[in-house]
């Protein structure tokens, strides 16, 4: 059985005299352990399809289950528990509380699932060590680059264990070095058996990805396998070395 399926989902929405389709039709179909990204410009329909798989939204039309769950019938309160026990979500702009450290900031989901003080800590220093972050971990936000930002981020999904991880558009506010970086790390998640669905228009972080599914007009327009692109990090100048050697020191 497919982790999360969609089956000819139709959203419409109303502005209003007006209705105005986004999605006509999309079936999509991602087992567990793939890495797909969904790609399409702006309008395309990729986002409100990612709202939908995210749980964030509900079909108009058609059937979405989800970890043998029909989400299309779920309430409100429902729709939340399935987000915060199956979902990891990773955003473009971090979504990081500035006045709390890297490891505050991590803990949070399960401080909102009533997870006891000493658990929260310890599977929360575990996964920013997992993401590479562990000498970061009473670090604030303003203390830490976009791409560190970014990790803290990925760390605040992983650590209550989801079914899947949803990026929309990770690496938009990155640079290019750092946007590789956030996809090498990916991609080790990838490796580790994580399933991944990533929202992106560019095409070269689509090319990351296992498959790559490509919206338009509110339908796919292709859906295929494809030999990721390794996501190799070039070497930082050495002025930049000496200044992350800086920072560790700081």
């Amino acid at each position: 059985m497919a982790l999360l399926e969609l089956c000819d989902v139709v959203k419409t929405y109303q502005m209003g005299d007006v209705s105005v389709r986004a999605l006509r039709g999309v079936s999509l179909s991602v087992e567990e352990g793939e890495f797909v990204a969904i790609m399409g410009s702006s309008g395309s329909g990729k986002s409100t399809l990612m709202n939908i798989i995210g749980c964030l939204d509900k079909p108009t039309s058609g059937t979405y289950i989800l970890a043998g769950q029909d989400i299309s019938k779920a309430s409100r309160n429902e729709l939340a528990e399935i987000r915060n026990r199956t979902l990891g979500f990773v955003f473009q702009s971090f979504n990081l509380l500035s006045r709390t450290s890297a490891l505050e900031n991590v803990e949070l989901p399960m401080l909102y699932a009533g997870v006891p003080t000493s658990e929260r800590v310890a599977r929360a220093k575990r996964a920013l060590e997992r993401v590479g972050l562990g000498q970061r971990l009473d670090h604030h936000p303003n203390q830490l680059s976009g791409g560190q930002q970014q990790r803290v981020a990925i760390a605040r999904a992983l650590v209550s264990e989801p079914k899947v991880i949803l990026a929309d558009e990770p690496t938009g506010a990155l640079d290019s070095r750092t946007s590789i970086e956030v996809m090498a790390l990916f991609q080790e998640l990838h490796r580790a058996g994580m399933t991944l669905v990533l929202v992106t228009h560019e095409p070269d972080i689509a090319s990351y990805a296992s498959r790559l599914v490509v919206v338009r007009d509110g339908q796919i327009l292709s859906d295929r396998r494809q030999t990721p692109v390794p996501a190799v990090v070039p070497p930082l100048p050495p002025e930049d070395i000496a200044l992350e050697a800086a920072e560790a020191r700081g």
